[in-house]
């Protein structure tokens, strides 16, 4: 058994009891006997159902948004954004995917080639609390328009959440086994990914998680994307325009209380702007309200877990003790973390060269253009960067200097169903959204006529 609890509180939420590997075999099975049937579906017969699903995140979606705030904190305007961003993805793919998966004609020496994409069969989706709505939709939507069925391992701490969504795939009108929700243990995920009828495995997650399902999945030769962690730079140069970058920032580093891979988590000003950006970014934080993220007015709210704050402030004191200082926040309350600005970074600092997975800024300057990209590339990750500049044609001819998988101007990295998204180095492989994510878990198939 395991309980939840309200991060904000601590009040007791519920109780569950994770179902044993028979249990959770049987349900696998379920949906390996109802992709038989779904993959004969047209597409439009499959497009018709997403409608009905549409129709129903707009009737659930205060609903859905509560239980997300309740279980891991997300302010509930954020949730409700959460909500909204779904039924964005889902209208994205109910416009393009004919477009998507529709075969493709070659020209070759013979008289007839193309190219066909079909479902591969199960999918395993394992994945985390931190949008408990959001991963689950972009990596789901797209496999199941594509005609898989998917299984879904989600974060125990959102189990609450987890139940909530294979309801609404019900009330869609979704067949039984197309889509099943798994209360299992991160210890299980193996035994699921050994199943033969298991063609595939999507995580998103951490480092550690991303290693475990990528090595199982490769040895039994199991296509596998992962999206892991990040340590985005938001860099200002010169010319930046510093009110916009400022108001960015703010929302690129405390938008769902720091808890996102593709927040910006290392800040990198042009000297010459520093001491104005830092001012004015000072200001801007210390006006964010953090309080109940059930009231409509709440910037931030709790860390989902006081495991989670806890480590923020060890990173935080472990950076202080190795010379950097708090310019603002710094402080923990339970599952609280106080909205941060640090600096007197250096880059062998865990608040630089660790995610930081919470509401902290390091700031840190920088001379010229290509220290900022070494600063930048010399993290272990590469999901995205955020650019200032007005020089916009200059900036667009040094992209490939950035090893990341976005590279954002003027705007912070976010993800958008018309856009491929995932990242590089240790932030993964493969990529979810736009065309690219619709075809990761289908079979290429080539056909040549002579």
């Amino acid at each position: 058994m395991f309980s939840i609890v309200n991060p904000f509180d601590a009040t007791f939420l519920s109780e569950y009891q994770y179902i044993t590997d028979n249990q959770a075999f049987y349900d696998c099975n379920l949906c390996k006997k109802s992709f038989v049937i779904w993959r004969t579906n047209t597409l439009d017969e499959r497009l018709k159902i997403i409608e009905n699903l549409i129709f129903i995140l707009y009737k659930d979606k205060q609903n859905l948004a509560k239980q997300c705030t309740l279980e891991m904190g997300k302010p509930i305007r954020q949730s409700v954004a959460e909500v909204e961003k779904c039924i964005l993805l889902c209208e994205y793919y109910l416009n393009n995917a004919l477009n998507f998966l529709s075969p493709r004609t070659i020209t070759t020496d013979g008289t007839e080639s193309f190219v066909t994409y079909e479902p591969l069969g199960v999918i395993l989706g394992v994945m985390p609390w931190n949008y408990p709505y959001w991963q689950v939709f972009r990596f789901a939507i797209p496999a199941i328009i594509a005609g898989n069925t998917v299984v879904l391992k989600h974060a125990s701490n959102v189990a609450g959440c987890a139940i909530l969504l294979e309801e609404i795939f019900i009330k869609a009108g979704f067949p039984e086994g197309i889509y099943k929700n798994l209360l299992i243990s991160g210890e299980q995920v193996t035994n699921i990914i050994d199943l033969p009828y298991i063609k595939g495995v999507s995580l998103t997650g951490s480092e550690k998680a991303g290693v475990a399902v990528a090595t199982k999945a490769a040895s039994t030769i199991k296509k596998s994307v992962l999206e892991l962690g990040g340590s985005n730079a938001f860099i200002l140069l010169e010319d930046a325009n510093i009110e916009k970058a400022v108001a960015t920032a703010v929302t690129a580093r405390m938008q769902n209380t720091g808890q996102s891979c593709i927040a910006a988590k290392r800040f990198l000003v042009h000297q010459s702007i520093y001491d104005t950006f830092l001012e004015k970014f000072k200001i801007a934080i210390k006006a964010l309200k953090t309080g109940n993220p059930m009231d409509e007015d709440t910037d931030i709210g709790p860390l989902a877990r006081v495991d989670l704050a806890e480590e923020i402030e060890k990173q935080v004191v472990k950076s202080v003790e190795m010379g950097a200082k708090i310019v603002v926040g710094g402080k923990r309350d339970k599952a609280f973390y106080t909205p941060t600005i640090m600096t007197n970074i250096t880059t062998d600092m865990p608040v630089f060269k660790e995610e930081v997975f919470g509401p902290v800024a390091p700031v840190m300057p920088f001379d010229t253009f290509e220290e900022a990209v070494a600063l930048s590339n010399s993290s272990e990750f590469g999901l995205g960067v955020s650019i200032f500049t007005e020089d916009i044609e200059s900036i667009k001819q040094k992209i490939h200097l950035f090893e990341e998988g976005a590279v954002f101007i003027n705007a912070l990295v976010k993800s958008d169903p018309a856009l491929p998204f995932g990242g590089v180095k240790k932030s993964g492989y493969g990529r979810e959204l736009a065309e690219n994510g619709i075809k990761e878990f289908v079979n290429v198939k080539t056909v040549y006529i002579k």
